[in-house]
């Protein structure tokens, strides 16, 4: 009777410290310390919800990425969250796990295409408007700036750049002499702004549309012998760039929360498979007189 008890009670501590649920998440790349910060908010999310989260690094390609999720839809995985390469290209992948019934939730970057349950991610055209706004009062509206776009095929890239651009243009002494893509990388950066500065010597402003290519264009300049002479503005608010920032090698960076990001992200996923609804509070405002 007692080895019956305990058998039972060994049960029970089983079913209460299995894993609820297996959730992917395929990231675009984990060479880039915004994505490591994001991984570490859905890891320690998961944790305490008790899911069983795997963690898939695409390496910034999209055969992988789309390689990774049909792993994933074969592992059986109860949901599938999403930082896409290229919104195009993961349409596909979003489709294939909306074809086996797995719902897909996007972080950060969106998909074009397939059916996704929810979207968690920064306000990107704000956060370009933001970087002009900026750029505008140092300059008192006016100079020349360089804009380094990030991988194309990203919603972050689309939106941090129209974001940039339309609030550049409400300044008329404030004239985009270049644009380039430099793909989010840091390397890449380096390399495209040392052509950019040979090309417009007399540049006053950067924006890079993330930390990783401010920080190459700010080696660039560097070594071009212009430091402090350039404003650069990045975009993550990764480590390197809060130290390039207090250090006055960069103007400012516009501040995501990518671990909170990775939280949240892991948080509605739990939520959808345990109610298959979205609940995303608005805020409240008291009207008086």
């Amino acid at each position: 009777m007692k080895r019956y008890i305990f058998v039972i009670m060994i049960l029970v501590v089983f079913a209460f410290t299995a894993f609820s649920y297996k959730i992917g998440l395929s990231l675009s790349t984990l060479n880039n310390p915004f994505f490591v910060t994001l991984r570490d908010g859905a890891v320690a999310q998961a944790k305490e919800l008790g899911i069983d989260l795997i963690v898939v690094d695409a390496q910034d390609r999209p055969s992988k990425q789309l390689n990774d999720i049909e792993d994933l839809i074969q592992q059986k995985v109860d949901l599938i969250i999403v930082n896409p390469t290229d919104s195009d290209a993961i349409v596909a992948a979003v489709e294939e796990a909306n074809d086996a019934g797995i719902p897909v939730i996007t972080v950060d970057r969106g998909s074009n295409g397939g059916k996704v349950v929810a979207h968690i991610a920064s306000d990107n055209v704000l956060g370009g408007a933001m970087a002009a706004r900026f750029i505008a009062e140092k300059l008192n509206g006016n100079g020349k700036v360089i804009e380094l776009v990030g991988i194309p095929g990203t919603s972050a890239a689309r939106d941090r750049g129209k974001g940039f651009e339309t609030e550049l243009k409400k300044y008329p002494g404030l004239k985009l002499v270049a644009k380039q893509t430099a793909n989010f990388n840091r390397a890449e950066g380096l390399t495209v702004m040392e052509n950019l500065l040979e090309a417009y010597p007399a540049i006053d402003a950067v924006f890079a549309q993330n930390d990783e290519m401010a920080l190459g264009a700010i080696e660039a300049i560097k070594a071009a012998g212009k430091l402090g002479k350039i404003i650069v503005v990045g975009f993550d608010a990764i480590p390197d760039a809060i130290e390039a920032v207090k250090k006055g090698e960069m103007a400012a960076t516009i501040a995501q929360q990518p671990y909170l990001m990775g939280q949240l992200a892991i948080q509605k996923a739990y939520d959808y498979l345990e109610s298959h609804t979205i609940y995303i509070p608005v805020e409240l405002k008291l009207v008086t007189q």
